[in-house]
């Protein structure tokens, strides 16, 4: 399998031409970009975005990449409705990556105070932005103790030509890699590699446990070796087929203020670890592709942070619940985060509180979950909402705790504590109505005999 982004887009284009927008006209880095990939996520296909020409540098930039669900199942080559069970089935599939002498990136090569990044399209998404982010930026880096490399999206905002500041949210694997070299008392070396395949974008957002090389991940979901070729003035190895690679360090000892940032909530944060990230290379292919994540609570900001979720989800759940349908964390109305919806055939009387208790457990994100029966289809919130309407009883079902651990980056919170609530919207065991329903073959026939009376006329059928 190609395991470039070009090849990627190459068959979008080819194959789906929906899918892939090309603007020709010229576009400033500041707002426009970002206002017009709002518009084109709105269209049913929610296609990539591709700015030929952005006011400022030479290099064309896509966006919008990862919003749309069946186009990261055709990354996997899988139905959609697999995308879930083949992308979790694959995280177990690890295999070590390979490293090649020479990669494309090594094309064009800056090195020390030569080095400008204000020459990428790097954009202004927001008016309360602070400045300039750098948003598909996957930081690579080692753990200085164990030497196990990870990879993962960090923000980063531009502030000088080869200065970054970067925020190591979400206190994981990266922000515990700097904290283990701050305390030898060096810098970390980092590299950030823009514009990648979208398995490598989706292996990224995994959590496999701290003690397995991110890159062994990666390799599984592609079913075949990673390439990975040697960065030039930092010792890490990085996918060999990016656009571009940023090299540099994060500065031990140096704290620096960074931000606001439209975050994935819809509000600017100015939440972050202001650490400061020095450049000591950049590094593109010919005609090197900037990648751009849409910021703010985009779609495709939101996808990145929900399908990680229902994988992870899943499979915690899987281990108790004996009959699991479908899991969903919402984009829109949960920002791929906040919200859970459950759906599972009971057996027994307390499955859907432990289906709650499970994803409460499993995310501190997650501030509500709504657990429903098999016959609701848990991504048609409409349907949700009917089962709360009709099978839920408050006072029986509604559970709320306060006290939980959140995240600083929730506003409704205060010092990342906030309350968590769970909904059993199952139908208790037993007598309970039967939900109305007809034949399939009538509702085939209708929607024939629709058709035909609709035909030449302004009237369009729902499927």
């Amino acid at each position: 399998m190609a395991q470039d982004l070009r090849s990627f887009l190459e068959i979008i284009e080819r194959e789906y031409p929906e899918q892939l927008v090309r603007v020709r006209e010229e576009v400033s880095a500041v707002f426009e970009a970002t206002a017009l990939v709002l518009e084109a996520e709105k269209l049913p296909s929610c296609p990539v975005v591709r700015f030929e020409h952005v006011k400022g540098s030479d290099f064309p930039l896509v966006s919008n990449l990862l919003a749309h669900r069946p186009r990261l199942a055709l990354a996997l080559g899988v139905p959609g409705e697999r995308l879930v069970e083949e992308f979790g089935a694959r995280l177990k599939n690890s295999i070590p990556p390979v490293v090649r002498n020479d990669a494309p990136f090594q094309e064009n090569v800056v090195l020390g105070d030569s080095v400008d990044l204000s020459q990428l399209p790097i954009l202004t998404h927001f008016e309360q932005d602070g400045g300039p982010y750098l948003t598909a930026g996957l930081l690579v880096a080692r753990d200085p103790y164990s030497g196990i490399s990870t990879i993962g999206y960090h923000r980063m905002q531009l502030k000088e030509p080869r200065k970054l500041g970067v925020s190591l949210h979400s206190r994981r694997r990266m922000f515990e890699y700097f904290r283990r070299a701050e305390e030898k008392g060096h810098p970390l070396e980092v590299a950030a590699c823009i514009g990648v395949h979208p398995l490598l974008s989706l292996g990224a957002l995994s959590l496999p446990p701290a003690n397995v090389e991110k890159f062994e991940v990666l390799s599984g979901l592609f079913g075949e070796p990673v390439e990975l070729a040697r960065c030039r003035t930092v010792d890490l190895l990085v996918p060999r087929w990016s656009e571009i690679v940023i090299e540099g360090r994060i500065l031990n000892g140096v704290r620096e203020k960074e931000g606001p940032f439209g975050e994935f909530t819809g509000y600017a944060s100015s939440r972050g670890t202001e650490n400061v990230f020095v450049a000591t290379a950049l590094l593109y292919r010919s005609g090197a592709l900037y990648q751009d994540i849409n910021a703010g609570n985009s779609i495709e900001h939101c996808r990145c942070l929900s399908l990680p979720r229902e994988v992870e989800f899943t499979n915690v759940l899987s281990k108790s619940i004996p009959n699991l349908k479908a899991v969903h964390v919402p984009v829109r109305s949960g920002i791929g985060s906040f919200v859970c919806y459950v759906s599972l055939r009971k057996t027994a009387e307390g499955q859907g509180k432990q289906a709650i208790f499970s994803v409460l457990g499993a995310d501190h994100y997650v501030k509500l979950v709504v657990v429903v029966d098999d016959d609701i289809d848990v991504f048609d919130e409409e349907r949700v909402l009917w089962a709360m309407a009709t099978r839920m009883q408050a006072d029986r079902d509604v559970f709320i705790t306060s006290g939980g651990m959140g995240t600083l980056l929730d506003p409704s919170s205060k010092d990342a504590i906030t309350a968590k609530m769970g909904i059993d919207a199952t139908r208790p065991l037993g007598d309970f109505p039967k939900t109305l329903s007809l034949s399939q073959q009538a509702i085939e026939r209708a929607r024939s005999l629709l058709k035909s009376a609709t035909a030449g006329s302004n009237v369009t059928a729902r499927d």
